[in-house]
């Protein structure tokens, strides 16, 4: 399984290819609400964590409750052992919330973690771009 991440999105696929030769074939995923908004207050600088916009600390608390969301389903699917591999591609802000958030069953299935922002490109697109 990939999972692509980033503030805002979640897209989950599965290689329906062979491992040398992946093919990316998009999973639904389920809705998620955002309820963990504790996860935004984890900055340790305590000038970003209160801009001095309010609407974008608003939008930093949904970003991070989002990324903890997708991280908790996750946590359960990997819990649940309905997925054993997984890469993680995520914005490097969302992967660190994320990090955050991992269970240890889940860090078991973690193949690899790639820094990218990825969300909203073609299967073979993503694919290229961990090659290169």
């Amino acid at each position: 399984m990939f999972a692509l991440v980033d503030g805002e999105n979640f897209e989950l696929y599965r290689n329906a290819g062979k491992e040398a030769s992946p093919e990316l074939t998009a999973v639904d995923v389920p809705d998620l609400a955002p309820t963990n908004y504790s996860a935004g207050m984890k900055d340790h600088d305590a000038g970003s964590r209160y801009p001095a916009n309010p609407k974008d600390r608003t939008s930093r608390l949904d970003e991070a409750a989002h990324v903890a969301a997708v991280t908790d389903w996750l946590n359960k699917q990997a819990m649940e052992n309905h997925m054993d591999k997984l890469v993680v591609i995520a914005d490097p802000k969302s992967l660190g919330e994320m990090r955050r958030h991992y269970h240890k069953t889940l860090e078991a299935t973690i193949l690899k973690e790639v820094p990218k922002t990825l969300t909203g490109r073609s299967g073979p697109e993503i694919v290229a771009a961990l090659r290169a």
